[in-house]
């Protein structure tokens, strides 16, 4: 483990990367190598993504929701209230959502670069309800942070506990998180998309689990079924070298490699994509 973690460092000071952390989960264990000082308890940014899949992965789990359940009737009494045609989401699935593949014709709701101060209602669900669909559902892929914040509200929807609460006893408390702080948006809720602030190390106990077909400790976090489908339809994980990967905007990353049985998660300040090189170098 520690030759692998020499590795990523060597890489890192050879491209000139800046990584604050990594985090290397074996079946030995988990070994970190703070690379420069920083707050521990980092932004995952879209890393955060991979948090919200498992948590749809639970309710599917928990047979209260299918990946062809659709906005229509998750959000059916939202609609109405809005005003908003039900036709305009009956064809719109999770699966969907999960894929980007919703209808948009651009990405929006991104508080990493956009001043939410500007929108035009602090009501973010109305403002994702209420955006033009362009394409058919499942025809073109869009990635938005918003079908990741329509994720949140989903959670809320069917269990009645906020995105934070809900994995709080479900996931971070089992896997020792040692801090979990999440975004909102003005009405309280998680962002879902970014904003995730997480230790790398606890980070990379997701990636274990995945690799662990579900498994925590001996303990059944995920169903071998949910993760199949994960890997299979691409929620958020996609192919990157020798493995699977999900990153985000400043080089953060969470990376399963299920012929090494080896998860890998780090924290950056990566402007230029020079993370790549890890990929590829791994």
């Amino acid at each position: 483990m520690l030759d692998i973690l020499t590795k990523l460092n060597n890489i890192a000071q050879k491209d000139d990367i800046n990584t604050y952390c990594f985090s290397v989960s074996t079946e030995k264990g988990i070994e970190t190598l703070e690379r420069i000082p920083a707050n521990p308890c980092q932004n995952c940014y879209s890393v955060a993504k991979v948090f919200c899949v498992t948590a749809i992965g639970m309710l599917f789990d928990e047979k209260k929701l299918s990946t062809n359940t659709t906005i229509a009737d998750i959000f059916a009494d939202e609609l109405k209230q809005y005003g908003i045609p039900q036709k305009k989401w009956e064809h719109v699935t999770i699966d969907h959502v999960l894929r980007h593949e919703i209808g948009f014709s651009k990405g929006f709701l991104d508080i990493d670069t956009e001043d939410i101060t500007t929108y035009p209602t602090d009501d973010f669900l109305f403002i994702v309800l209420d955006h033009e669909l362009t394409y058919d559902p499942g025809t073109i892929r869009v990635y938005s942070d918003a079908a990741y914040y329509l994720i949140s509200r989903i959670v809320t929807k069917i269990c009645g506990e906020k995105l934070d609460e809900f994995l709080m006893d479900r996931l971070f408390n089992k896997i020792c998180c040692r801090e979990v702080a999440w975004s909102k948006c003005p009405k309280n809720y998680p962002v879902g998309a970014t904003g995730l602030y997480l230790r790398t190390e606890d980070v990379v106990k997701l990636g274990r689990i995945y690799l662990n077909n579900g498994l925590w400790n001996g303990e059944r976090i995920l169903s071998q079924e949910w993760i199949d489908l994960v890997l299979d339809r691409g929620y958020e994980f996609s192919k990157k070298g020798k493995g699977y990967a999900k990153g985000g905007m400043r080089g953060q990353c969470l990376y399963i490699n299920y012929n090494e049985n080896i998860a890998i998660a780090w924290h950056s300040f990566d402007l230029y994509g020079k993370t790549r090189a890890f990929f590829e170098k791994l």
